[in-house]
């Protein structure tokens, strides 16, 4: 499996997390260790495959 890696620094809390772009699955995983925020995005469509933030719910979210 092909997987290209990249430290960032989390959407959610800030600090330094995983980005990494899954070539045969086609796949974005960002992940991060300090706050538990997931998202998994489709490299195609760029639709949310799965996704977990603490803090934010989906009724505070417009989307």
């Amino acid at each position: 499996m092909a997987v290209i890696s990249q430290d960032i620094y989390c959407p959610n809390c800030g600090k330094q997390a995983e980005r990494h772009h899954l070539i045969d699955q086609r796949l974005t995983r960002t992940q991060c260790y300090h706050c538990d925020y997931l998202l998994i995005t489709c490299q195609e469509t760029g639709r949310v495959v799965e996704a977990y933030a603490p803090g934010f719910s989906s009724t505070t979210c417009s989307l």
